[in-house]
């Protein structure tokens, strides 16, 4: 189990692959985001977005799966306190590969919690034709080794 003191600044943790299919981008669209260009193929096609596409939301869970099977699940992890931005880049489509790295930007102890420390880590995803297409940064709550012993 990786705690704290295995996220050293500049770590790059690999994510992925996901395969993006069209029943999710639309199973999602319909629960959580019924835009058009999320549910409808003729729609889509005249949108911004050139075709049917997941929604960013639905990105930030396909990010959220890869981060949870490549170090979340894996680690002495307490959550996050939030995240700093997500910026959308490029729409995600059906038939899209989804790989990805999340780099640990910088690390410290909590001044309040000792036995835990905080992760800032940057994310970016991108597709079969490596294109970004979404970034993130958020803070990741470890525990220490100490920590987890206690």
């Amino acid at each position: 189990m990786r705690t704290y003191e295995d996220f050293t600044e500049g770590l790059e943790l690999p994510l992925g692959p996901y395969a993006v299919t069209r029943e999710e981008v639309l199973e999602f669209a319909r629960e959580f985001d019924p835009q058009p260009f999320h549910l409808d193929e003729e729609a889509a096609r005249d949108s911004l977005l050139g075709g049917l596409s997941a929604s960013g939301w639905h990105t930030c869970a396909m990010m959220m799966r890869m981060m949870a099977d490549s170090y979340v699940l894996d680690s002495s992890s307490q959550g996050s306190p939030g995240v700093d931005y997500v910026k959308w880049l490029r729409p995600v489509q059906p038939g899209d590969v989804l790989t990805g790295t999340a780099r640990v930007e910088s690390r410290r102890l909590s001044a309040k919690r000792p036995a835990m420390g905080l992760a800032k880590i940057i994310t970016v995803l991108r597709n079969q034709r490596d294109e970004a297409v979404l970034e993130s940064e958020y803070t990741l709550l470890l525990l220490t080794r100490a920590g987890l012993a206690a």
